[in-house]
């Protein structure tokens, strides 16, 4: 049984691979691939070609990191081996250049004839707002994975993270986001054909085109695009031939080495009406969350939003609105512009009256009892059928340390305690340890659809009386 543990262990990787991929990217990419060997927690597989492997790095890298973490544990390594024959096989160390087939570059690409001409790189608009910055961007803990991946991607377009997916509810900086990416792009390389849109203009262009007769038009205008950014992709959702025609582009631009932003509401396995190719191909690159934002945020948000405005606004009542608008950061900037008009119509200084007055108005306060970290404890133990002594316990079995990162995550999530502090109450662990269960945690609910709905279910146990 020992002897044959790589083959268990890969076969188990592969069940969460299959639930991920369509069947014949899975026979294609996934079934030739043979288990050698597993020691000092690395995991030896051998594939058919160089070019095999530089295919899985580039496309399924996340994927197969997501699969190993969850089925043999985190910190496993994935090792590479080229099969020469039956019985003899080379170890791969280095990149395999030579056996690359690297795609042909566009002849001609910013020369289509049509109404909808690529004009030359300098004269397209790429629609960015020039106040969406990296500079203007507030980072705290619920955004700063997404600021990190978002400055690496407008170093390095199209060589790490592509496509680069983003999601989070509305309000909490997707936009701001995207438009720092695009322009840093543009600062970086003024060459690079840049342009930013929403999937709701995508979709009104492309049923223009195909209404005048300009769908090819339509098309090669969209394959000069070196920079492609799209906001809200979940409203492609049930729209076929829209999602047929993005999906050409995409593999088109992908293909090229074009550098593709999207966005989107909800995670892509919580996409509902949207084709399986399609996300599978939002899978390829990275998957990073924007989370509301919590507290220390939120004021932090608040007090730029006063500098920049040159306000004098108390700090009492800074923390009164953060404590009470909590959704978004549209939200908070809202409350902010109507106290200005409020104070500048009736001549009066902004207080804490003020404030408490406009938020009755304009923004619902919660009035149910804030989660706790006890009450976070508690539901987790009882979902997973667990002794709370457990959880506590300095146990490294892998299902109490995924009940035990499952918890750390929902606190981050729902409380506003440092992380230190939920280390400390969850089972005495120091920081880091927090930081790393939620992002393995993030990123295992991208690609397990069981345990994004357990995630879903606990979460909804916490609204319960």
């Amino acid at each position: 049984m020992i002897e044959n543990k790589h083959v268990e262990l890969w076969d188990r990787c592969l069940q969460v691979i299959r639930d991920n991929v369509p069947e014949p990217t899975f026979n294609t990419w996934f079934k030739p691939i043979v288990p050698l060997k597993y020691e000092d927690k690395a995991l030896t597989i051998g594939v058919p070609t160089p070019f095999f492997y530089e295919f899985l790095e580039e496309k399924f890298a996340d994927l197969l990191r997501s699969a190993l973490n969850k089925e043999i544990g985190e910190g496993t390594q994935l090792m590479y081996t080229v099969h020469i024959s039956k019985t003899a096989t080379t170890t791969w160390t280095g990149k395999p250049e030579d056996s690359i087939i690297k795609p042909k570059p566009i002849e001609k690409g910013n020369t289509a004839p049509s109404p909808m001409q690529a004009p030359a790189p300098q004269d397209l608009d790429p629609h960015l707002n020039p106040n969406y910055t990296f500079s203007s961007f507030i980072s705290g803990s619920s955004n700063e994975f997404s600021r990190t991946v978002g400055e690496t991607v407008a170093k390095n377009p199209a060589k790490t993270f592509n496509p680069l997916f983003l999601y989070g509810p509305s309000g909490v900086g997707k936009t701001h986001l995207t438009n720092a990416i695009g322009t840093r792009i543009k600062e970086l390389y003024p060459e690079k054909r840049v342009l930013y849109l929403s999937a709701h203009l995508f979709q009104v262009q492309y049923t223009d085109a195909v209404r005048t007769n300009h769908t090819n038009d339509f098309f090669n205008f969209y394959q000069t695009i070196d920079v492609l950014i799209i906001d809200d992709i979940q409203e492609f959702a049930g729209v076929t031939k829209t999602q047929q025609t993005f999906f050409h582009i995409f593999n088109h631009l992908h293909q090229n080495g074009k550098q593709l932003i999207l966005t989107s509401d909800r995670a892509p396995v919580m996409l509902q009406g949207m084709e399986d190719r399609m996300l599978t191909r939002f899978k390829w690159g990275l998957i990073a969350e924007l989370e509301k934002p919590d507290m220390e945020l939120r004021k932090n948000i608040l007090r730029n939003k006063v500098q920049r405005e040159g306000l004098n606004i108390p700090e009492n009542v800074i923390n009164y609105i953060a404590e009470n608008v909590n959704e978004s950061v549209r939200e908070l900037e809202g409350i902010i512009n109507s106290l200005l008009a409020q104070s500048i119509l009736f001549k009066k200084d902004i207080d804490i009256e003020l404030a408490q007055r406009i938020i009755r108005k304009t923004v619902r306060i919660i009035e149910n009892k804030p989660v706790t970290i006890d009450t976070i404890i508690s539901k987790v133990c009882e979902h997973y059928h667990f002794d709370e002594a457990i959880l506590h316990s300095k146990s490294r079995k892998r299902e109490v340390v995924q009940v035990r990162q499952v918890a750390m995550y929902l606190a981050k999530k729902h409380t506003d305690i440092s992380v230190s502090k939920i280390g400390h109450l969850i089972g005495n662990r120091d920081h880091a340890t927090v930081i790393h269960a939620c992002k393995n945690i993030n990123n295992l609910i991208a690609v397990d659809k069981d345990l994004s709905a357990e995630i879903s279910e606990i979460e909804a146990s916490f609204k319960q009386k």
